[in-house]
């Protein structure tokens, strides 16, 4: 059982928490329709209202911090938020739910409450001065002892429980403190009422000010300029900044203030360190930073997709993409960003991790899936992707692996074009699909003695065949190009020719219970399997999962290493911790050291080398079949 208080009385609801808002809303609805009160005297709707905007500030100073393409060079703490930190913080806003609740029971207390002024002018500075000289020494007083040893134990330790400080980490903090806090904020806002100044901007005005300085503090990069304080160097007292509140968080016996450094210095606990780490992080802020060694190329899906990464919405992009109700009312928004990446965007940094010392990041080409199906946009698109690789190697990363339709083999050859045309490249360019191959051989049962292939005169579906027919396995290559089919099949030894076979039908695999998918199959087509098939896959968009008496594979991935760190969200589809298999066969190739450029055709023979590599590193196979080694 925990300290008193430590815990929230709503905890258990999860997200029905917000079922709690439920009476206020009816009030809100009841009172405009039914009482004819205009909107801006319903009180009820004005709580709503801020509710929503303190809301959206967070949000708004969490997409900030967590756009890497602008602030990788400005933030302060360098390792990335992992999934436990995301975790810790899901319900980071609870605090505006007890705010919200406190605030109605205070309007139904107080009645004079709700018939508030727009605006007095006169409570902009009774409200600064109870905060000067009221909030700011109380919250400081209060913090320090909530560093003390039972009170952090029991309650603070959790607000210092994130390693990297967050916009969202302002609002995660136990029960009994933001009860706290919630007084620490009621006393400028209720002072200035109750001495007859009170308004409904200066309640909007210091609780919008309020939140935005809890999140620039907590941001984890410096947005404000040595060169503010060094002209008004008073300031420094007024006003913290994200470095100073770091600081804090770092070492924990200092810098205790909350928005004013000057109660640090008068109470003897200001951090010698803060100016001269604020000033080298401004001056860092224009150069850059670590250097990746390796980089995966990828690309944006669809519209939804484009909405989960971590800028947008942090905790749904740390758990496997799906189409979420939620959702719709952006998607006419992101649209118009599709179009305006379209017409200006460059290759920009999504999100990275580390690996045994090793920065790993994700770029991403600035183009929709729809897009590579489009004949007029694919030299731009190859533009995109050369551009990407040439600044790679100009940075000094290692290994680059194209993603999905990145080495689409009608776009660039799998790579070569800019293998070709750039021949003196230091960065090793990548497919992976070596280690996808390898993958899906792997799920495939050791004692199978027939495939049914599709998409099987592809990059994946020639590899696939070559290989399983060398172990005897017969090969039904769904096809209707002979010339390609006898191409794949005389690169096969002669003795193990006669084991590829081509098909033109769906009906000649009805006895098969081993289907490969390289190729979208309908519905319709799904039917001819037999009862009992399983069908592996490497197909985009995964096929419907239409037959209840089959089983279906999922896309080749790869779990990485337990030992990597910060990483915090979900590569599309995938689960937590788990990548796709060309994702992966980058990383091995990184990790192997191979000095040789991955593109064009799939060597057969180093299929066995690669998945051999990939297991020793510690990446692990993750299929829902059973894994069986041919």
């Amino acid at each position: 059982m925990g300290a008193p208080l430590s815990a929230w009385p709503w905890e258990n609801l999860g997200s029905y928490k917000y079922l709690l808002f439920g009476p206020m809303i009816w009030k809100a609805f009841y009172s405009i329709v039914y009482e004819d009160v205009l909107p801006m005297q319903s009180w009820c709707l004005h709580v709503l209202v801020i509710c929503a905007l303190r809301g959206l500030i967070h949000q708004l100073w969490n997409s900030y911090s967590n756009m890497l393409f602008l602030t990788r060079n400005r933030r302060i703490i360098k390792q990335g938020v992992d999934f436990k930190q995301i975790d810790t913080e899901w319900h980071w806003d609870n605090f505006i739910i007890l705010q919200g609740l406190i605030a109605s029971m205070a309007c139904y207390l107080v009645p004079y409450l709700q018939d508030l002024p727009v605006w007095n002018a006169k409570g902009l500075i009774t409200s600064m001065v109870l905060h000067v000289g009221v909030s700011e020494p109380l919250y400081y007083w209060v913090h320090r002892q909530f560093h003390a040893n039972d009170f952090y134990q029991n309650y603070h330790s959790f607000h210092h429980s994130s390693p990297v400080p967050q916009p969202l980490t302002a609002g995660n903090a136990t029960f009994m403190e933001h009860l706290i806090l919630t007084v620490i904020i009621g006393i400028p806002i209720l002072g200035s009422t109750l001495m007859g100044f009170g308004s409904i901007g200066i309640i909007y005005g210091y609780l919008s000010v309020f939140d935005f300085l809890k999140c620039l503090g907590h941001s984890n990069v410096e947005v404000i300029s040595h060169k503010l304080f060094e002209k008004i160097p008073f300031l420094k007292y007024l006003l913290y900044t994200p470095t100073y509140h770091t600081l804090h968080h770092t070492e924990m016996a200092t810098n205790f203030c909350l928005f004013m450094p000057l109660f640090d210095a008068l109470g003897g606990t200001l951090n010698q360190k803060s100016w001269e780490l604020h000033k080298e992080m401004s001056l860092k802020a224009g150069v850059n930073g670590n250097v990746p060694d390796f980089v995966f190329l990828a690309h944006v899906v669809d519209v939804s997709s484009a909405m989960h990464v971590p800028f947008v919405f942090r905790s749904f992009a740390s758990i496997p993409f799906s189409i979420r109700l939620f959702l719709l009312p952006f998607y006419p928004p992101g649209i118009v960003v599709c179009l305006a990446m379209w017409a200006w965007a460059k290759t920009f940094l999504i999100t990275f991790y580390n690996l045994r010392g090793r920065l790993h990041q994700t770029w991403a080409v600035p183009r929709y899936g729809f897009q590579y199906f489009l004949p007029f946009a694919l030299d731009g698109i190859n533009n995109q992707i050369e551009q990407a690789i040439l600044r790679a190697d100009k940075l000094g990363v290692k290994v680059i692996s194209l993603a999905a339709l990145n080495k689409n083999e009608a776009l660039n050859g799998g790579g070569t074009l800019f293998v070709n045309k750039h021949p003196d490249l230091r960065v090793r360019v990548v497919h992976g699909n070596t280690l996808t191959a390898a993958v899906i051989l792997n799920e495939i049962p050791k004692d199978c003695q027939e495939v049914f292939l599709t998409g099987a005169t592809s990059k994946l579906g020639r590899a696939i065949a070559l290989y399983l027919c060398r172990r005897k396995v017969r090969v039904l290559m769904l096809t209707l190009s002979t010339e390609r089919f006898q191409k794949v099949q005389k690169e096969a030894p002669a003795e193990y020719q006669n084991y590829i076979v081509q098909v033109t039908k769906y009906q000649a695999a009805r006895n098969c219970k081993t289907w490969i998918v390289g190729k979208w199959i309908t519905p319709r087509e799904q039917r001819w399997a037999p009862s009992g098939t399983h069908f592996h896959q490497f197909v985009v968009p995964p096929i419907f999962h239409f037959r209840r008496d089959c089983t279906y594979g999922d896309l080749a991935a790869m779990r990485l290493p337990d030992d990597v760190e910060g990483l915090g969200s979900c590569e599309y589809t995938m689960d937590r911790g788990v990548v796709h298999a060309c994702h992966a066969g980058g990383v091995v190739h990184f990790l192997e050291g191979w000095t040789h450029h991955e593109v064009g055709a799939i060597d057969v023979d180093r299929i066995d080398l690669v998945w051999d590599a990939a297991l020793k590193h510690g990446l692990k196979p993750v299929s829902s079949s059973k894994v069986h080694s041919l």
